[in-house]
Order: structure tokens, then C-alpha cells, then sequence
């Protein structure tokens, strides 16, 4: 069972790394450099969840993966977007992502801002080409916009890190904190799910069971962060550890101490499996997903 989760992980992330090369290419001439700067941090791998939830959803509900392709990768261009933007000097000030220099680090803070704000565009973009919008129908790519348009900003992720950013230097408690990472970090991760099933038309049950999961998953992924920054190491990582401790944040840890973090990602593992019932064995990828991300060191 491992090897086929394994395998199949494997073939889903160079499905996604492909397209994502095809939809930023390489340039020349007055912009390359800022092509190079999207690309750069783009391309650099990664865990690549959010678009493999929306190729999944979208396949156990019954819909044709290839078709929300265009999608996922769109969500992918608008996560990092995020992540480059929040290593900037005015953010969380970060040298290092995912094991190599932050893309301010190579290109400096105006080309890096810029880049961020490329690959938010690029993503609207790429889904409402002509042929994405063709291929997923319109009624279905105007809703998977709509859904990561929502998810990403001032109710969504952009508003979360306003919270986190504002929370630094003093306490806050358990319930800003989940509000805080239900926007910053669950709002794109559930927006991958709705945004699969909007491009398969599912139904309302599987919509529900599709959001209940990534909610789990959602917030088991920051906990399990949270556990990391204490626990991990910057090689295994690809990113400084301790950098909450540094930056005063309130964390699932400092509230609530290792062993209780741990126990929660354990509990919201367990619920995010059960939440996939109504998809019988079509989502034992899905499980199995959610099993691998609760017991990550990276």
C-alpha cells in the first residue's frame, strides 16, 4: 500500500511540475529576470498538496482530472506567491525555503515582490484562458476562481497573515489562533478540495465530506508545523526552526505544550479519514495522504 501511495505521489508531482514549466517559461529579453525570479521559486519542488487535492477531489467525484489541471496549477502559482512574499524583510524576514536561499535572498525585495504579485495574476490568468475555461466548462472554471479568489484574500489567507503578523510580540489565545490558521494556512488547502469538486459537479454530500476532510487536514498541517519548528531540524526542513520562538508567535505548542499538539494532529488525522467515507475505496489515496502529512519531518 505504501509503495502504490508512494508511486503515485511520485507520478502526481511531475504531472503538476510539467504543466507548471509550460505555463512559465523561460524568457528573454527585458523581463527575464523577473521570469526567472517566478520560476525560481515555482519550480523548487515541494510538498505540491494543494494542486494534488484538486486533481484528486475532482477524480474521486467523479470528474476528469486532466480538466482541472490548469487549476491546480493555478493554485499552485498563488500558494507561492504566498511563500515569497512571507520570507520578505516586512513579513517573517526569512534567509531560507525549502533548503535554498529565499527568493529575496537572489533577487532582491523589489523583484521578489513583483514575482509574488506575477504569480498571482498568472494563476486568474492560466484559469480563465480559453482553454482551460473550453476544457472545464465555464460554469465550473468561473466557480473554481471564484473559490481560490475567496481563499486567498481578505477573508481568506491574506487576512490570516494580517492576524499572525499583528499577534506578533504578545499572547494570544487558542481560539485566534485557529482563526488565525484556518485563513493563513486552511483556507487554500480547504479551496483545493471545493475548487475539485466545483470542476467535477459534485454533489452537496460530497462537497461537504470533501470540506470536513481538508479542514482536519488543514489544521493538522499546522500543528504539525508548529511541532516542527521545535522539534526539526533546518536541513531536514529546508527552512530556520525556532523562528516562532525568535518572532514571539503564540503557537499550538507554547499554548498547549508538545505532547497535546501531537495528539491533536493525531485526532484531526483520524477525523479527516473518516470525513472520506462517503467515497468508499476511491479515497483510500486521499487516507493515505492524510496518514503521510501527520507523520512528515519536513
Amino acid at each position: 500500500m505504501k509503495l502504490e501511495f508512494d508511486l503515485k505521489l511520485k507520478k502526481l508531482c511531475k504531472l503538476i511540475d510539467q504543466a507548471l514549466e509550460v505555463y512559465v517559461p523561460e524568457e528573454t529579453g527585458l523581463i527575464a529576470n523577473l521570469t526567472e525570479s517566478m520560476r525560481y521559486s515555482l519550480l523548487a519542488g515541494g510538498k505540491r498538496l494543494r494542486p494534488i487535492l484538486v486533481l484528486e477531489f475532482c477524480g474521486i467525484c467523479k470528474g476528469e482530472p486532466e480538466k482541472a489541471l490548469p487549476f491546480a496549477c493555478a493554485l499552485e502559482m498563488v500558494h507561492t506567491y504566498s511563500l515569497i512574499h512571507d520570507d520578505l524583510p516586512c513579513m517573517d524576514d526569512d534567509d531560507l525555503r525549502r533548503g535554498r536561499a529565499s527568493n529575496h535572498k537572489v533577487y532582491g525585495e523589489d523583484i521578489a515582490l513583483l514575482s509574488g504579485d506575477a504569480l498571482l495574476t498568472k494563476a486568474f490568468e492560466v484559469m480563465l484562458a480559453p482553454d482551460s475555461v473550453a476544457l472545464a466548462g465555464a460554469s465550473h472554471a468561473a466557480e473554481a476562481a471564484g473559490i481560490l479568489a475567496r481563499a486567498a484574500g481578505d477573508h481568506g489567507m491574506v487576512g490570516g497573515q494580517v492576524i499572525d503578523l499583528e499577534s506578533e510580540g504578545h499572547e494570544i489565545d487558542l481560539k485566534t489562533l485557529q482563526i488565525m490558521d484556518a485563513n493563513k494556512t486552511g483556507a487554500l488547502i480547504r479551496a483545493a478540495a471545493g475548487m475539485g469538486c466545483a470542476l467535477a459537479g459534485a454533489s452537496e454530500e460530497m462537497r461537504k465530506a470533501a470540506d470536513d476532510y481538508t479542514k482536519a487536514i488543514g489544521l493538522a498541517f499546522q500543528i504539525q508545523d508548529d511541532i516542527l519548528d521545535v522539534e526539526g531540524d533546518t536541513k531536514s526542513l529546508g527552512k530556520p526552526v525556532g523562528s516562532d520562538a525568535e518572532n514571539e508567535k503564540s503557537t499550538y505548542v507554547s499554548i498547549l505544550g508538545i505532547s497535546k499538539a501531537q495528539q491533536m494532529v493525531k485526532d484531526l488525522t483520524e477525523k479527516a479519514v473518516s470525513a472520506l467515507e462517503p467515497f468508499g475505496e476511491r479515497a483510500e489515496f486521499l487516507k493515505a495522504l492524510a496518514e503521510n502529512l501527520s507523520e512528515r519531518k519536513h
